[in-house]
């Protein structure tokens, strides 16, 4: 059985469970014989794009979430295992929040020490950027404009624009930074 015919399987098992339906109901809601429905989910077939998008549809899911990979259902990262990069000579940490790598999306959590300016890495084109300050006050700069942030206030922006974090205050700034990548919103 390859990789892709077991993930698919698992997958259409654990989303139709999750939905308390049985395969007949999986297949009467996807137009497919029950039988179909049976044999995919033992990961045999080979199943036409047809098949894989009435399935996608039936569960509302796209079809990249029936083929991905199957991940744990639960994730736990000690404080000590999340992954920081430091940056600006260490007066900025970034921490990467999301245990598992997510096509098209970005969590990171930032502290800038007092005073200190990060430039940002611009994103693809109609990338969406959300940050908002958990403790501080910081400046953000996007394409020239200036927008204050004080502790709970969010700023939404493109992404693939020049930008920049900027702490105001005199201690250590922290927020919290969302990228949604274009193809994905």
């Amino acid at each position: 059985m390859s990789d892709l015919a077991k993930d698919l399987a698992a997958n259409l098992v654990q989303l139709r469970r999750v939905r308390g339906w049985s395969q007949a109901d999986l297949a009467t809601l996807a137009g497919l014989p029950r039988s179909t429905i049976a044999h995919l989910e033992t990961g045999g077939g080979n199943p036409t794009l047809a098949t894989v998008s009435g399935l996608a549809k039936a569960l509302s899911v796209s079809i990249e979430e029936l083929l991905i990979p199957c991940r744990p259902q639960t994730a736990l990262l000690r404080a000590e295992e999340v992954p920081v990069h430091k940056k600006v000579g260490g007066a900025v940490r970034v921490a990467k929040l999301l245990p598992d790598k997510l096509r098209g999306m970005e969590l990171d959590r930032m502290e800038l020490a007092a005073g200190v300016r990060m430039t940002g890495t611009p994103h693809l084109p109609h990338t969406k950027e959300f940050i908002t300050v958990v403790r501080g006050h910081m400046a953000v700069y996007v394409a020239g404009e200036a927008f204050e942030l004080r502790t709970g206030d969010v700023l939404a922006f493109p992404g693939d624009r020049p930008h920049s974090y900027h702490n105001l205050g005199r201690d250590t700034a922290e927020a919290l930074s969302v990228v949604v990548i274009a193809h994905m919103m």
